[in-house]
């Protein structure tokens, strides 16, 4: 019976160090105002120039994020997948708005890329395309009809075509690649690109997958109708299954835009997406591929569960589950003791670099209900275990 509540299980890759460190980091998460001082703090002593760098890289950085550089990342990719759970690269350097860091972003993802080949211990690459693109085009691009200037449209081809290398390298290499989502108002655009990418290159199989965030109203039905085009198209669809990040940005612009709130009406609506998602996918693999990104216990047993009631093979590289690298490791190790796939997101990239997204998921930490507190009850648990004998 797969139970998440074997914290032996959950922290076998943890030294009594390292477990100590998640008990710490966990328990400032937990306080909202503690993330919010810490931010403004960090940040000040960044921009100032003094020498934090070092406290941070030992606490937070290490525990949410493998390394500095992709060859940094060695000692946390071979860690994981000692205990049977891969490594996604998930290059973390947020924010930039000139083309050359475009290239230069999209040349470190190929890497990630030429890194994972022929390696079980890394299944597949992921990138953003607002790592690779700027904003602001994104967010015109959105709307079908809009009309762009003569520098607009070069500007899209130049996007298209970091797109299109980033995947053509995915297929030369057979290194499946996710392209993950984002804010509601340049969905429709990214939707697009991948879409296109898995109609080029996911003719024998799904190696470009499009992210999929079920905490949003209309994505079943976007689902259902991704695949009936799929068939008619011939190709394979990929898809990683997600809730969502953003909830409150998506409501707060809704309110603003004076629109239709896109996002579901609360957390069992959610929920329920989510898993009629799963178990519709289970149900077409022979078209689609999943990776079920979830930190939701319920979620994560229901597909374990669909798993076994549809016949399928727990190690059939069509189905994965993935989690964040520093979380949920109870959900993680777990499933990958009891013979599912697993790969966790790793974070990596220069530390003042990845600051943003560090604190993007203390802040996200703090805000989902019961996830910190469920944190850290199984650290107890697991220090109790430890400690006391």
């Amino acid at each position: 019976m797969l139970s998440f509540d074997n914290t032996e299980i959950a922290f076998k890759s943890k030294t009594d160090k390292a477990l100590k460190r998640a008990h710490f980091l966990f328990s400032v998460i937990g306080k909202p105002s503690m993330v919010k001082i810490g931010k403004s703090i960090t940040e000040f002593a960044l921009n100032i120039g003094l020498p934090i760098q070092g406290i941070i890289k030992k606490t937070i950085f290490e525990q949410f994020c493998g390394g500095e550089t992709i060859e940094g990342c060695d000692a946390k990719i071979a860690e994981l997948y000692k205990y049977g759970v891969g490594t996604i690269l998930d290059y973390s350097v947020e924010g930039k708005k000139e083309e050359k860091n475009f290239d230069e972003t999209t040349e470190e993802i190929i890497r990630t890329i030429e890194k994972a080949k022929g390696n079980p211990a890394i299944p597949f690459a992921v990138f953003k395309v607002t790592g690779i693109s700027r904003f602001a085009l994104l967010e015109k691009l959105n709307n079908e009809k809009a009309e762009l200037t003569n520098d607009e449209k070069m500007e899209f081809q130049r996007i298209l075509a970091r797109v299109d290398k980033i995947c053509q390298k995915g297929h030369e290499l057979d290194v499946p690649v996710f392209i993950d989502a984002e804010h509601y108002w340049i969905q429709d655009a990214i939707d697009r690109m991948a879409v296109s990418m898995m109609a080029k290159y996911n003719q024998e199989k799904a190696l470009i997958f499009n992210t999929i965030q079920m905490y949003r109203v209309d994505r079943l039905a976007y689902l259902k109708n991704s695949v009936e085009k799929a068939r008619i198209g011939g190709y394979h669809y990929g898809i990683k299954l997600v809730r969502g990040a953003y909830m409150e940005t998506e409501r707060e612009r809704a309110k603003q835009m004076n629109y239709a709130d896109p996002i579901q009406p609360n957390k069992a609506a959610t929920d329920k997406a989510y898993n009629e998602a799963l178990d519709y996918i289970l149900q077409h693999l022979d078209i689609l591929a999943l990776c079920a990104g979830t930190h939701n216990e319920h979620s994560a047993a229901y597909l374990a569960s669909e798993i076994e009631k549809y016949g399928i093979d727990k190690t059939d590289k069509r189905v994965y589950f993935a989690q964040l690298l520093g979380m949920s490791d109870h959900i993680s190790f777990n499933l990958s003791n009891a013979g599912y796939n697993v790969a966790k997101y790793v974070p990596y990239g220069p530390v003042k670099e990845v600051m943003p997204y560090l604190f993007r998921r203390a802040e996200e930490n703090t805000s989902v209900a019961g996830q910190t507190s469920r944190e850290l009850s199984l650290l107890n648990k697991e220090m109790k275990r430890r400690f006391s004998k």
